[in-house]
């Protein structure tokens, strides 16, 4: 069997292309043939991770709307298909259906649908007839989560050929040292953490909101950066709640986790579908952090935590709901326990790196993997 992922750009910054990463490095390491083709903006290369995996990034010309323009990827792609038994493609990326298309490849294709296209409405209009080609091309179609694939609008005729297969990562690592210190900063408060880029989708406004209402014990920091930064940081200032919640700005991951590691609960306050699981919180539960997440409609950030036993789930754009679940799981040292086992155990049962991989080989070789 030989594989090849594609789709997205490189380096890795976001959730699709480190799923993307962690099966070529994963399902190199077992000694399946697999490699990555991508697009980046710098030049062309060949990564060698091991003697069964390659990362072949192709130069794109620019990247317009979210999308990698990289006609390299095309030629390419027309080249070499015929070395691949599957070709597994994820989307959204136009750049690499488009590629898939133009190739001619024969053979069998799986679909990984990490999400709706939802923000780049003119870019779906022209995609659109390329995006319902790949639905059919597809022999299997792959979902984060079953909540996702059974309410996305593109996906209700191909429901007999999906299947969910959830994001594994890795449990994740810190400093010992480094969480003495964060603990000792904020010594005598409930430590509240946010991780995740500044933008409006997040739903910071209604943490930092909540925050007002959990008043002076409760510390609430928010890691990341993005284009709301100036907006909420006038929020806090204004509410005059400066000394109980912070903008961290960008932390390196070893800072990073271990102030996840030294929390007493994880927050996710996003409000829209954008957030379709959050990998973020399977990074926390690898730690045992209790998390609060929001009901988002037709999205699986709800069902990766599991209500009443890795956390609470409250509705979106509620900040008392919010304060209330936070208040909940912080002042009552039995839940709080309860849910940081149950945490660590729904990661344990559902979300580790070997797990996603068991199941992509699975269906691979035409097996059913729950």
């Amino acid at each position: 069997m030989k594989v090849l992922q594609l789709g997205k750009f490189y380096p890795i910054r976001g959730g699709v292309e480190k799923v993307m990463w962690d099966l070529t490095s994963g399902l190199s390491a077992r000694g399946i043939d697999c490699d990555m083709l991508c697009a980046e903006l710098e030049k062309d290369e060949i990564i060698h991770l091991n003697e069964h995996g390659r990362v072949i990034c192709r130069k794109a010309w620019k990247k317009i709307a979210a999308t990698m323009i990289a006609p390299k990827m095309v030629s390419w792609l027309r080249k070499h298909k015929d070395e691949y038994d599957i070709i597994h493609v994820h989307h959204p990326d136009p750049m690499a259906c488009l590629a898939l298309w133009l190739s001619g490849y024969k053979g069998r294709v799986i679909l990984h649908w990490h999400s709706d296209i939802l923000k780049q409405k003119t870019l779906l209009k022209f995609y659109a007839p390329l995006q319902r080609w790949l639905i059919r091309r597809a022999d299997t179609i792959i979902g984060t989560t079953p909540v996702y694939l059974k309410e996305s609008p593109y996906l209700q005729d191909a429901q007999d050929k999906t299947v969910a297969v959830p994001i594994g990562i890795k449990p994740v690592t810190f400093d010992e040292e480094l969480v003495r210190q964060w603990k000792q900063r904020y010594a005598g408060k409930k430590l509240v953490v946010s991780i995740g880029r500044l933008v409006p989708y997040k739903g910071y406004g209604y943490l930092i909101a909540a925050a007002e209402k959990l008043g002076a014990d409760y510390q609430v920091l928010i890691v990341g950066d993005g284009p709301v930064h100036d907006q909420l940081e006038e929020y806090i200032t204004s509410a005059g709640i400066q000394d109980h919640v912070k903008l961290l700005g960008y932390l390196e991951d070893n800072e990073m986790y271990s102030l996840l590691a030294a929390c007493d609960v994880f927050v996710l306050s996003s409000v829209m579908k954008t957030e379709a699981f959050g990998i973020v919180q399977i990074e926390a539960m690898s730690l045992g952090k209790p998390v609060i997440a929001t009901k988002i409609p037709e999205s699986g950030v709800s069902w990766v935590n599991a209500d009443g036993l890795s956390g609470l789930n409250v509705p979106i754009k509620d900040a008392e709901a919010l304060a209330g679940a936070v208040r909940t799981v912080c002042s009552d040292q039995e839940l709080h326990d309860k849910l940081s086992a149950g945490a660590a155990r729904r990661f344990r049962d559902t979300f580790t790196i070997d797990q996603m991989i068991d199941r992509t080989i699975k269906i691979y070789n035409d097996e059913k993997c729950m």
